[in-house]
């Protein structure tokens, strides 16, 4: 147990240390780039406002805090369609499917963004040439969390990035790490810290960037120009969370969650849930997150409220297999909010 100890404090020690590199800096807003890499297509943790660091597990861990990956009890499945500011077009596709090795579990996740059709549009016809195109945004994630004698659980994410639009793409990766303890006569307190994507920088290239020119010099010879794209960081976040379980009786459940998100490029985020469980197949969930900063300046389309709920019914003698299906809201303003629906099976 000494050494478990050892291990959470050097990891703590480390996400601490990260923190200061990746403290938030509104100053810096708007630089990033791939900024799909802070959405989350997931309806659970989407109805908690991405707030649940400490508590996520399963498969939705891998777009949070993947050390929660490795509480998966054997094999988990999950789909999820999401509704992204309803009213803009844009809906987020993702999958995912995860099982528990000997000491921990691995997973693999993707997700895409579908942005609809939208015009060609050029000088010469900048109402449109009658031609239309879709951008391509995917991101697939491989994940892998080992637990300690169900206390401490380590996990590592290595995550492949594509952004392309006709004749011009780029591509990037990026690492994720985090951590999970739990501790408790019930396993009632949660603390978990993550660190999320951390790589090196992304820049577009292709022949959109090319141009005809006449050469230098002027004597009417053309030539073929290609332009450099200025690279861009990836959004990178440091999220901190702690959750207690209060046990009423024993079918109702009510989870507190707590959590502090700083951003490297954009202003931190505090926000507070709460989470009631009947039976452990019925929920609901709710949560409330705001912007650290000046009161009264709102720099997210987010604003603040978030709602969820989710079924989970067995579908075998034993118990072992389960269905569940869950939905998230989260309010906006512009826009209509964003509608998250999950379907998951463990078996």
């Amino acid at each position: 147990m000494n050494n478990q100890y050892k291990l959470f404090t050097l990891v703590l020690a480390f996400f601490m240390l990260a923190g200061t590199t990746y403290a938030g800096n509104p100053d810096r807003q708007g630089e990033s780039g791939a900024a799909e890499l802070l959405l989350n297509p997931w309806a659970r943790s989407g109805g908690l406002h991405t707030l649940n660091t400490s508590s996520i597990v399963g498969i939705e861990a891998m777009r949070l805090n993947v050390a929660g990956i490795g509480r998966i009890t054997g094999k988990e499945l999950v789909f999820s369609s999401t509704r992204l500011y309803d009213g803009s077009d844009i809906n987020l596709n993702a999958f995912g499917y995860g099982q528990k090795t000997k000491n921990g579990a691995i997973a693999i996740t993707l997700m895409a963004v579908d942005f609809g059709e939208n015009i060609v549009t050029t000088e010469a016809n900048p109402a449109g040439n009658g031609s239309t195109f879709s951008p391509s945004f995917f991101n697939i994630g491989i994940g892998y969390s080992r637990t300690y004698d169900n206390k401490i659980s380590v996990g590592i994410l290595l995550r492949a990035i594509s952004e392309s639009l006709p004749d011009i793409s780029a591509f990037g990766i990026a690492f994720d790490a985090g951590v999970q303890y739990v501790t408790g006569p019930q396993d009632n307190f949660r603390l978990g810290i993550s660190l999320r994507n951390v790589g090196g920088p992304m820049q577009f290239s292709g022949e959109a960037l090319s141009f005809q020119g006449e050469a230098p010099g002027g004597n009417g010879q053309e030539l073929t120009f290609n332009q450099r794209a200025e690279g861009f960081e990836l959004p990178s976040a440091l999220n901190i969370g702690i959750s207690y379980d209060f046990y009423f009786g024993e079918d109702l459940l009510l989870r507190s969650i707590g959590n502090f998100t700083s951003n490297a490029f954009s202003r931190d985020v505090v926000g507070v849930g709460a989470e009631f469980t009947y039976n452990e197949r019925f929920t609901i969930r709710g949560a409330y997150r705001t912007e650290l900063g000046e009161i009264g300046q709102r720099s997210n389309v987010y604003t603040g409220l978030a709602v969820g709920a989710s079924i989970e019914l067995p579908f075998d003698e034993a118990l072992k297999n389960r269905v569940g299906v869950d939905y998230g809201y989260r309010a906006t303003n512009p826009f209509r909010g964003t509608h998250n629906v999950s379907l998951r099976l463990a078996f």
